[in-house]
């Protein structure tokens, strides 16, 4: 409990900064993973129900929504109330029309609207009924779970069982050469460049 606090806390702090560091950070390349992990999300014409597990500031949320079937809906949960307050004045800007933290937004596919959803919640002990989610995605998450097997056994508890669960995430490079870079970078020049435009080097 102390780990997923402190994680609460943190992302609070960050929530003002965090897009754009993620998208200095990644030289805009976060943009092109989620529209890649999206296409894996909205591969059928028919309406889904949507999870968007560690939503964060709501990029991955909004962009599930303009690309799922017409008459679907996503869910955005996250255990960090200031991620989420960013993620609502998105919806806003993106919606029609709103109720309650309920939002909708326009469809690419087919110009009609998907609804969003944003719930604050504990992603490994999720409100939700068994088998309730057609898919479930995560984008940058779950390396911030304080307990990953708890944490995938709740998202495969609340998915379908002909559902699609979609975790978008960083690994480690196998190539010896690549690995030196992706350390010197992650674990050298991020944190530096995350702490300065942050003022919370720690968070990086």
């Amino acid at each position: 409990m102390a780990k997923k606090e402190g994680i609460r806390r943190l992302f609070n702090n960050i929530a003002g900064e965090y897009d754009k560091l993620n998208h200095i950070l990644s030289l805009n390349i976060d943009k092109r993973w989620r529209k890649k992990a999206v296409r894996q999300i909205a591969d059928t014409q028919e309406a889904l129900k949507v999870l968007d597990v560690a939503c964060g500031t709501g990029d991955f949320t909004i962009e599930i929504a303009r690309n799922v079937g017409p008459g679907s809906t996503v869910t955005g949960i996250d255990l960090s109330e200031g991620m989420l307050e960013v993620a609502r004045k998105k919806c806003e800007a993106e919606a029609r029309k709103g109720k309650g933290e309920k939002y909708v937004t326009e469809n690419r596919k087919d110009g009609r609207l998907a609804e969003i959803d944003l719930v604050q919640g504990d992603c490994e002990a999720m409100p939700y009924e068994d088998d309730t989610f057609d898919r479930i995605g995560v984008g940058f998450g779950v390396r911030n779970f304080e307990n990953l097997p708890k944490g995938l056994t709740e998202m495969f508890r609340v998915l379908k069982k002909d559902g699609k669960l979609v975790i978008l995430e960083l690994s480690i490079p196998s190539n010896p050469i690549i690995r030196w870079f992706y350390k010197l970078y992650f674990l050298k020049i991020l944190p530096a460049i995350g702490g300065w435009i942050s003022g919370n080097r720690g968070a990086y």
